[in-house]
């Protein structure tokens, strides 16, 4: 049997050689604890730069669809504009047959019923529908746009 020193010092080495172990791991546990938390640093700024982008690009499409929404309303499709050529001429082709009429110089055109000829020869006076042209203004009763439409086209 060894004496009891032999033995102190046996396990002075053993528990040394723990102490030694603990701190190392200690320390590996400290490097791990910093490499841990500068990865979630690094990941939560990464975080906060795709947020950013993903903010520019939502706003970016936002941009985008409103200028698309405006472009949209500004131009037409060409099927519509080939339809309001269409009746516009329709309209200045017809002009001059109902003028007369709602002037009272002639009897009504196509597709009117003498109630509403009657009907309209009594909204205005020959005296109204000539101050209006004096003041180039639509005679009483005429649809506005067709008048403007008119007066545009006499080069006023």
């Amino acid at each position: 049997m060894k004496s009891y020193l032999a033995q102190e010092v046996d396990l002075s080495k053993i528990h040394e050689n723990i102490l030694s172990r603990r701190v190392k791991l200690l320390q590996q546990m400290e490097n791990c604890l910093e490499n841990h938390e500068a990865e979630k640093r690094c990941r939560h700024q990464e975080v906060d730069a795709a947020f950013k982008r993903n903010r520019t690009l939502l706003d970016d499409i936002e941009v985008a669809e409103k200028r698309l929404h405006t472009r949209a309303h500004l131009l037409p499709h060409p099927n519509i504009l080939n339809l309001e050529t269409q009746y516009w001429a329709s309209v200045e082709e017809t002009i001059p047959k109902w003028e007369q009429f709602l002037l009272g110089k002639t009897q009504a055109p196509f597709g009117v019923s003498k109630h509403e000829a009657v009907k309209r020869k009594g909204t205005g006076s020959p005296e109204t529908v000539q101050t209006a042209k004096n003041k180039d203004l639509p005679p009483p009763g005429l649809n506005s746009k067709l008048s403007l439409r008119q007066h545009n086209l006499a080069g006023c």
